[in-house]
């Protein structure tokens, strides 16, 4: 960081070119992009593009709107796990589910802030979006075990109500 004071100015800007980049690639985007596959930045000017750099490549492509949408269905899948911690049952399924759900918004939200260079760039993927096959899976996996966990919260759910519905004969046949 020092650098970017001491040095020439030719290398301050090595320095920051990926970050410069990925902002242009977005003010190229405009508010509503310039259409799937007709991007520049991922062809000649913007590194790793496809890994830690995607979301520039959709802000290019797609626009404000095609950002503002990827970064809403984060959202919607944090808010969903935050409801899935907040049903169970169980305290271990509750920070499981919580502790899963923190993984995959703070990834998203720490690659969204490096995208719009508001912090350094660390290498992190983009959970779903990014090429990579490692943070897919890990990503696939939590989602699992959050579908897993509200899975046993709604079949404790319809087991209490059956239980609720049936006679004293019925109930003792399932006991």
């Amino acid at each position: 960081m020092q650098s970017l004071f001491t040095d020439h100015p030719v290398q301050a800007m090595a320095v920051n070119y990926q970050a410069k980049q990925s902002l242009i690639s977005f003010g190229v985007g405009g508010f509503t992009g310039v259409g799937l596959g007709q991007s520049k930045q991922k062809f000649f000017f913007l590194p790793e593009a496809h890994t830690d750099y995607i979301l520039a490549i959709i802000g290019e492509e797609m626009g404000f709107i095609g950002a503002v949408t990827v970064i809403t269905l984060f959202f919607i899948v944090i808010w969903r796990g935050i409801k899935i911690a907040n049903q169970s049952k169980h305290l271990f399924h509750y920070y499981l589910a919580s502790g899963l759900t923190f993984y995959l918004g703070s990834y998203a939200f720490i690659n969204a802030m490096i995208v719009l260079n508001l912090l350094p760039s660390t290498g992190l993927p983009m959970p779903f979006v990014s090429y990579g096959g490692t943070q897919l899976l890990v990503s696939m996996m939590c989602i699992g075990l959050l579908l897993n966990i509200s899975a046993q919260n709604n079949k404790d759910v319809i087991v209490a109500e059956q239980e609720d519905y049936l006679g004293p004969y019925e109930q003792a046949a399932y006991e």
